[in-house]
């Protein structure tokens, strides 16, 4: 009778077990706060990780529910303070916070599809708005984050950093997510088929051009004409596939951005990719945006003209600089930005890119070699990006040029984008010749918005940018234009008091 009963207390414990240990195991499965310090995770390949908790906490709790190891404590969920996050912040010790999340992305950085600059810009920051900015497919960036996750902020933490504006982060996201359902990240692929079918007409039009009348000096300016259109509104388009803004699938983005700015226009996606994201997530910020290191050509906006005035920095008489700015335009895209894209292509051993743009010269020495042979392609390629040049550069520098330049301040993500850019009043004209880039400042709070869409939702960045006191600016086109020389021949200037200035000064000291 004994031996019978112990036999039923040992089943029943047996079937009671399994059931404690699974329901433990949904527990650590769903439950973050079972992640621990997440160390293990850093040097690990992002193939070999498991999106589950941490893999010391999880022996632990089995044996608990075993009742093997009842008296050890349970590891709970690390917690931060702003104080020791952003202690965090050099190149080989890099942590980061998403919605109150803390990350470690050092072992990540050299990984990052937006290259590794982009992360240790933001390391020790709050990175919740510009990582929603930036990523349209959270679902998937959410598994590429778990094995990086190593706390949260302490309950006593606010979700940013003091010094940031607390209440209009909260109104952007509150706006953000009001667009999402507005639909307004939806893009219309009609518009955009409409706009890539542009491209192609206006080059098989130039290739009638020449099969019909022949290469004439007429036929040759008004073919130039022709390409010089196609190539920049490729350069409009190119933009929209690099933001991952036409298709909801980003890895078809990426490859139609491929397309588009290795064939099309014959520069690298990986130049493009490093240079320009930085640009967004710190704008018109030195020595972060490489859109604002000119150096040594141009000195531009107040800070950097006063520091090199002082250090007595005089590659060229900046004074002038608003005047050769006019010389220097030709030469932008087919020699500045292709050395650069060379320069990016041998530096980063980009070769899958040299494939890419040897089509382009293939696809036009196929197109337009007999009509000109090689060395007239060549001279009609460069007529061509010459004539490209001035419209780009206007358009790029327009809406951040005249706009306040500053060092690393840690604003909130909204403050930072609009009081470094600007839009240009809205028309049919004005939308089709900067493709859309009239919107810079609804573009540089949602990148991933699909472009048709900026007109819709200006009208709510501007009521969020006046009740909070931020400037929305807002030009005539002609001005804009006129604004960056404006702003070149002022930074010019404070180059020359600061340079001529400090000279005097140490002068004086030494009598």
């Amino acid at each position: 009778m004994f031996q019978s009963e112990v036999r039923i207390r040992n089943f029943r414990s047996q079937l009671r077990k399994p059931s404690m240990e699974v329901k433990f195991e949904e527990k650590n499965e769903g439950n973050e706060s079972l992640v621990g310090n997440g160390q293990p995770y850093l040097s690990q390949k992002l193939g070999n990780w498991k999106p589950e908790a941490n893999e010391k906490a999880e022996p632990s709790v089995k044996q608990e529910a075993n009742g093997k190891c009842c008296d050890t404590p349970r590891k709970m969920l690390n917690t931060y303070s702003w104080q020791e996050i952003q202690s965090h912040k050099q190149k080989a010790d890099q942590w980061l916070v998403i919605n109150r999340k803390v990350y470690d992305v050092t072992g990540w950085a050299n990984r990052h599809p937006g290259g590794s600059r982009i992360l240790n810009h933001y390391a020790g920051e709050d990175a919740t708005d510009v990582f929603r900015a930036m990523h349209p497919q959270l679902d998937v960036v959410q598994l590429y984050l778990k094995p990086l996750f190593i706390g949260e902020l302490a309950p006593g933490e606010p979700s940013q950093e003091r010094n940031k504006n607390s209440q209009l982060v909260e109104d952007f996201q509150e706006l953000r997510r009001k667009l999402e359902d507005m639909n307004m990240f939806n893009a219309n692929l009609g518009f955009f088929f409409l706009h890539f079918a542009q491209i192609l007409i206006l080059e098989a039009l130039a290739w009638l051009m020449l099969w019909h009348f022949g290469n004439g000096w007429c036929i040759t300016i008004f073919t130039s004409f022709l390409l010089t259109i196609s190539q920049a509104q490729s350069g409009f388009l190119q933009h929209d596939a690099g933001h991952l803004s036409i298709f909801k699938k980003s890895n078809w983005n990426r490859l139609m951005h491929k397309f588009l700015i290795c064939h099309l226009k014959a520069m690298s996606r990986n130049w493009w990719n490093s240079g320009h994201w930085q640009h967004h997530v710190k704008t018109n910020i030195y020595h972060k945006d490489p859109d604002v290191n000119l150096l040594p050509l141009f000195l531009v906006g107040d800070l950097q003209a006063v520091e090199c005035g002082k250090k007595k920095i005089k590659y060229i008489n900046y004074e002038k600089q608003h005047l050769y700015f006019y010389m220097v335009l030709p030469f932008t895209m087919p020699i500045y930005s292709h050395f650069l894209t060379m320069w990016q292509i041998v530096r980063q051993r980009c070769w899958e890119d040299v494939a890419w743009i040897s089509t382009f010269y293939i696809r036009f020495f196929i197109t337009f070699g007999p009509f000109y042979g090689i060395f007239g392609t060549v001279c009609l390629i460069y007529l061509v990006k010459s004539l490209e040049s001035p419209w780009i550069t206007y358009v790029t520098q327009m809406s951040h040029l005249s706009m306040q330049m500053s060092r690393e301040e840690n604003r909130d993500w909204v403050s930072t984008q609009v009081l470094a850019s600007c839009n240009v009043e809205q028309s049919f004209f004005n939308d089709w010749f900067t493709g859309h880039l009239n919107f810079q400042i609804e573009h540089h709070l949602f990148p991933t918005m699909p472009r048709h869409n900026y007109h819709k939702v200006a009208p709510l960045v501007r009521s969020l940018c006046a009740k909070h006191g931020l400037q929305y600016v807002n030009k005539p086109m002609l001005k804009a234009f006129g604004d960056i020389v404006r702003a070149l021949k002022k930074s010019g200037a404070l180059w020359k008091d600061a340079y001529y200035k400090t000279g005097k000064h140490d002068e004086e000291s030494q009598t």
